[in-house]
């Protein structure tokens, strides 16, 4: 029987990297023994009318995770990626006791599940580097991330040069504009908001979805509560 489990798995791995859960598959391949491989559960809500930006915005970074160890040379039978969305595997959610997403878990080879097993994505946040470090904290599995490129940048560096290029062009023969000083002090302005709004602090920062009160302790919390 696990040795029909771990083919099982591997088999789906081979097709995508995250496997696909719903309560059968969660209670026959997570849950029940035997069970000699590590097993990562996202538990999430990423069905349009949830509207959990964090899910998705975690999902991508899951993903990225998934498929650097997918594609490594170190890739094995001994750990596979799931995903249980609430609207496919509601009663996971309520055997667990879970009302938030989204939230991840590892699920060691033997033995329920410590404290320690489930990932402080409050404090730490969800980037794919800290879910591999925490990973390799729970199962000795290295993972190095590989994030695919991003042109984004770049294309639109190029949109701006093509731009000014395209108006100085236009204009060469009446570049006084280019002197008028009321001109560059609204664009000097336009980069000092810029640079010191909060978007370019949570941006330098990166800081988590959640965070203490320093005067009451509270926790504030950004995740989708789902019952």
């Amino acid at each position: 029987m696990l040795a029909e489990k771990v083919e099982q798995l591997m088999e789906w791995s081979s097709r995508r990297s995250v496997v696909r859960m719903n309560g059968d598959k969660f209670r026959r391949f997570v849950k029940a023994p035997p069970r000699n491989y590590s097993i990562i559960v996202m538990f999430t809500a990423l069905q349009p009318q949830r509207q959990c930006s964090v899910c998705r915005q975690a999902n991508e970074e899951y993903q990225v995770l998934a498929n650097s160890w997918r594609y490594s040379s170190a890739f094995s039978n001994k750990l596979f990626f799931t995903v249980v969305d609430y609207d496919e595997g509601a009663d996971v959610f309520q055997q667990l006791n879970m009302n938030s997403a989204p939230t991840f878990m590892h699920f060691p080879p033997k033995g329920k599940p410590k404290r320690a097993d489930t990932f402080d994505l409050q404090r730490i946040g969800f980037a794919a580097e800290q879910l591999a470090k925490w990973i390799a904290d729970r199962t000795d599995v290295q993972i190095r991330v590989f994030r695919p490129p991003n042109y984004s940048g770049t294309i639109a560096l190029a949109l701006l040069v093509s731009l000014v290029g395209g108006l100085l062009y236009l204009r060469r023969n009446n570049l006084e504009f280019i002197y008028n000083k009321t001109g560059w002090a609204m664009a000097a302005l336009c980069v000092v908001f810029a640079m010191t709004s909060g978007q370019m602090w949570n941006h330098i920062r990166g800081p988590p979805y959640a965070h203490k009160n320093p005067q009451n302790g509270q926790v504030v919390r950004k995740l989708i509560k789902l019952f």
